[in-house]
C-alpha cells in the first residue's frame, strides 16, 4: 500500500469525526421541509461553502486535473474570462434571486408554479434521468482513484469469491454518504458539508506549502517552457495544438455560467435553503471568495504533476509514477489518474494523509448532496404530483428515503458496467444536457418573460435532449461504424460544443413557440410574492428606495449592510483588476506577444497574491460560517413547522401567496 500509518490515522479521524457530528446533527430535522431544504434558515456563509464543497467532488478534482494537465497555466487564462460572467450573475442576483422569491424548493415546484403540472412531471423525469446518468459514473471514478492512490489490490476475496476491489470501495463511499443523509436531510448534508469545506481549504494551504518546498519555480519554469509549439503551458496564445480545454471551451463555459444559473439540480437543495432572497444573493456574490484557495490548487497541482513527470531532475519520481499508470491499461482512468498517482511519488507521509482525507471528504460532500438531490426531485416531481392523495409527513420521509437509496443503487451498477470515454469534464457536458440544453431557456424565460407559454418550454426542453440524446448516440456508436470512422477518427464534436449547439437550439425553440402560442401575458407578480402578493418578512421593504441609479445598477438594494456593501465593492474591485488584466493582456498577447520568461514572471505573481488573498479568505469564511450554523441551529431548535410546506401546489399555498404585506417594488 502507499499510505503509512500516520496517513491512515488521518483518513481515520476526518471518518470518525463526520460519524460523531452527523450523529448529532440528525435531531435537527423534524419536517419534510427540514429534510429537503434545512426548512429555508441557512445564511450566506454557511450556503456558499457548504453548496461549493458538495459541487467540489472528486469527480470534479479529477476533472480539472485533466483540464489544467493538459493546458497548464495557459489553461488559466482563458478561465479569466468567466471573472467579469460570473461577477454580473451572481451580483445581479441573475435568476437566484427571483427563484428564491417564488419558495419553490424544487426547480420543478417552480415549473408548476409557472406553467403546469404535466410539464412539471415530464421535467422532473427529464431532471431526474440526466442527473442519474451525470452521477452514476461518480461512485468509480471516487473507488478508482482511491485504489490506485492508496495502492489496493486490483481484486479481493469476498466469501470465497473473488470480485473487483472497485465494488467494495464503492459500496463504503455510498455507504458513508447514505448514514450521513438518510437521517438527517439537508440539515445534515450542509453542516457537515461546511465543516469538511474548511477541513479542505487548510488542507489545500498545506499543500501549496509542500508542493514550493519539494517543486522549486525554476523548475517548473523550465518544465513547462519546454513544450513543443502550439502547446504551451504558459503562453495562452500559443495552444493552437490542444483542441479541446482551449479558447473555445472556455467561452462556452462561460456561456453556460450565465445561460444555467442555478440550472443543474445536483445542489438543488441549497438553491431553497436561504433564509432570505437577499442571504441567497449574497452566498453568490461570496462564492468567487470561496474558491481562491480552491481553484488555485486545482492549478498548481496538476502543474507540480507535469513537472514531476516531464523534468529530468525528477527521474526517480517520474519512475515510480510511470510504473503504477503501466499497470492501468484502461486509457480514461489512467489519464484522470496521472496527476494523483504523480503526487503521491514525491509528497511526504503525513501530508500524503491529508491529501487522501481532503479526497474522501470531498467523496461523502459531493455523494451526501446529489443522492439527496436526485432522490428527492423524483419523489417530489413526479410521484408527489401523480398522487391524488396527500402524504403524511411521515410517510413523505419514508418515501424520500427510499429513493436515495436507489439512487445510490443505481450509481454503484452504472459505475461497474459503464466504461467512461470521454474527458470528464466532457462526459458532465454531455450527459446534463440532456436536461440543461433546454432547461435554461425555460428557466430564465419563466421567471422574466410574462409571454414565456407552456407550449414553448416543452418545445426548449424537448429540442435541448434531443440533440444531447443524438450526441451521446453518436459518441458511443462512432468507433464501432466503419463508415463513420471513415469520415474522421471521432466524433467531431466534444462534449462543450454539443451542449453549445443544444442551448442554442433550445433558446430559439422557447422564443418561437411562445410567441406563437402566447394568448395572455404570466402574472410575475404573484409568481414572484410582489406588490399585493408580498410576504412579510422577505424584504425589509421596498429595494430601492433611496438609491442611486448606478447604485441600483450595480446590483445594491436597501436590504444592504454596510458589512454588505463592503463586501461587494471588494469583489468590484477584485474582479474588475482582474477583467483589466485579461483585456490589456489579451491585447498585448495577439499584437506584441510576450516571451516565456515574461509569463513566467505573471504566473509567478497570480499565484502569490491568489495564496495571500486566499488565506485571509480561509479565515474570513470560518468565522462566518461559524456565525451562520449557531445561527441555523438555534432556528431549527424552535419545533414549531409548517406541515403543508412540502414542496407540493396546493390551495394553501395560493392562499399564503396572497398575503399582502408593504409593497416590495423590486426590479431585480
Amino acid at each position: 500500500m502507499h499510505l503509512a500509518f500516520l496517513d491512515w490515522a488521518i483518513v481515520a479521524s476526518l471518518i470518525l469525526g463526520l460519524i460523531v457530528v452527523t450523529i448529532w446533527i440528525r435531531s435537527y430535522t423534524r419536517s419534510v421541509s427540514d429534510f429537503l431544504a434545512a426548512n429555508r434558515c441557512a445564511g450566506r456563509y454557511m450556503l456558499t461553502l457548504s453548496e461549493g464543497m458538495a459541487a467540489f467532488g472528486v469527480a470534479s478534482i479529477l476533472a480539472n486535473f485533466e483540464k489544467f494537465y493538459q493546458a497548464g497555466f495557459a489553461g488559466y487564462w482563458w478561465g479569466m474570462m468567466l471573472a467579469p460572467v460570473s461577477m454580473l450573475v451572481a451580483m445581479s442576483g441573475w435568476v437566484a434571486y427571483r427563484y428564491r422569491e417564488t419558495r419553490a424548493l424544487t426547480m420543478a415546484q417552480f415549473f408548476e408554479m409557472r406553467y403546469s403540472r404535466r410539464f412539471r412531471i415530464f421535467a422532473g423525469i427529464l431532471t431526474w434521468i440526466s442527473g442519474l446518468l451525470n452521477y452514476g459514473v461518480f461512485p468509480g471514478i471516487v473507488a478508482n482513484f482511491f485504489i490506485h492512490f492508496c495502492g489496493l489490490p486490483e481484486t479481493v476475496v469476498i466469501a470465497g469469491f473473488e470480485v473487483r476491489t472497485l465494488l467494495p470501495v464503492m459500496a463504503c463511499f455510498l455507504g458513508m454518504a447514505l448514514a450521513l443523509v438518510f437521517g438527517g436531510g439537508m440539515v445534515a448534508v450542509m453542516v457537515t458539508d461546511f465543516i469538511q469545506a474548511q477541513f479542505v481549504n487548510i488542507v489545500f494551504l498545506i499543500l501549496m506549502i509542500a508542493v514550493f518546498v519539494k517543486i522549486g519555480w525554476g523548475d517548473t519554469l523550465a518544465a513547462l517552457s519546454a513544450t513543443a509549439p502550439g502547446k504551451s503551458l504558459l503562453d495562452p496564445f500559443d495552444q493552437q495544438k490542444i483542441s479541446d480545454f482551449n479558447f473555445w471551451f472556455f467561452a462556452i463555459i462561460a456561456f453556460k455560467s450565465f445561460y444555467n444559473c442555478i440550472g443543474w439540480q445536483g445542489t438543488q437543495g441549497y438553491n431553497a435553503a436561504a433564509r432570505t432572497p437577499h442571504e441567497a444573493k449574497m452566498a453568490r456574490v461570496l462564492s468567487e471568495w470561496r474558491n481562491g484557495v480552491t481553484y488555485l490548487m486545482l492549478m498548481l497541482l496538476p502543474i507540480a504533476a507535469y513537472v514531476i513527470l516531464h523534468h529530468q531532475g525528477y527521474g526517480a519520481e517520474a519512475a515510480a509514477a510511470r510504473a503504477t499508470l503501466d499497470g492501468i491499461t484502461d486509457p480514461q482512468i489512467n489519464s484522470q489518474l496521472t496527476v494523483p498517482v504523480a503526487l503521491l511519488s514525491f509528497l511526504p507521509v503525513g501530508v500524503v494523509g491529508l491529501l487522501a482525507a481532503a479526497m474522501v471528504a470531498a467523496a461523502v460532500s459531493t455523494d451526501d448532496t446529489y443522492l439527496h438531490s436526485w432522490g428527492s426531485i423524483f419523489v417530489q416531481d413526479v410521484v408527489l404530483p401523480l398522487r391524488k392523495t396527500p402524504l403524511t409527513p411521515r410517510a413523505h420521509l419514508n418515501l424520500l428515503r427510499g429513493s436515495i437509496v436507489f439512487v445510490a443503487v443505481f450509481a454503484f451498477c452504472w459505475s461497474a458496467i459503464f466504461p467512461l470515454r470521454d474527458y470528464i469534464f466532457m462526459y458532465f457536458l454531455l450527459t446534463g444536457t440532456i436536461y440543461l440544453g433546454g432547461s435554461g431557456a425555460v428557466i430564465i424565460g419563466g421567471l422574466y418573460w410574462k409571454r414565456g407559454t407552456t407550449a414553448g418550454a416543452y418545445a426548449a426542453m424537448i429540442s435541448g435532449c434531443s440533440v444531447a440524446i443524438v450526441g451521446i448516440t453518436l459518441q458511443s456508436i462512432w468507433p464501432k461504424v466503419p463508415l463513420l470512422l471513415e469520415l474522421a477518427p471521432k466524433f467531431p464534436l466534444n462534449g462543450a460544443w454539443l451542449a453549445m449547439v443544444a442551448y442554442a437550439t433550445s433558446i430559439v425553440s422557447y422564443v418561437v413557440v411562445s410567441l406563437a402560442t402566447c394568448r395572455e401575458p404570466a402574472n410575475l407578480d404573484r409568481l414572484l410574492h410582489r406588490g399585493a402578493y408580498a410576504i412579510a418578512g422577505e424584504h425589509s421593504g421596498p429595494k430601492n428606495k433611496g438609491l442611486s441609479r448606478w447604485r441600483q445598477m450595480l446590483g445594491f438594494t436597501t436590504d444592504f449592510t454596510r458589512g454588505d456593501s463592503f463586501i461587494y465593492y471588494c469583489k468590484l474591485s477584485w474582479t474588475g483588476a482582474w477583467t483589466l488584466v485579461f483585456i490589456v493582456g489579451t491585447i498585448f498577447g495577439l499584437t506584441i506577444g510576450f516571451s516565456k520568461a515574461g509569463w513566467g514572471n505573471f504566473w509567478f505573481t497570480v499565484i502569490m497574491v491568489s495564496a495571500v488573498v486566499g488565506t485571509v479568505t480561509v479565515v474570513w469564511f470560518l468565522w462566518g460560517g461559524i456565525k451562520d450554523m449557531r445561527q441555523l441551529l438555534i432556528a431549527l431548535r424552535n419545533p414549531a413547522r409548517d406541515l403543508s410546506d412540502d414542496g407540493q401546489v396546493h390551495a394553501t399555498t395560493q392562499a399564503a401567496s396572497t398575503k399582502v404585506a408593504a409593497p416590495a417594488n423590486v426590479t431585480r
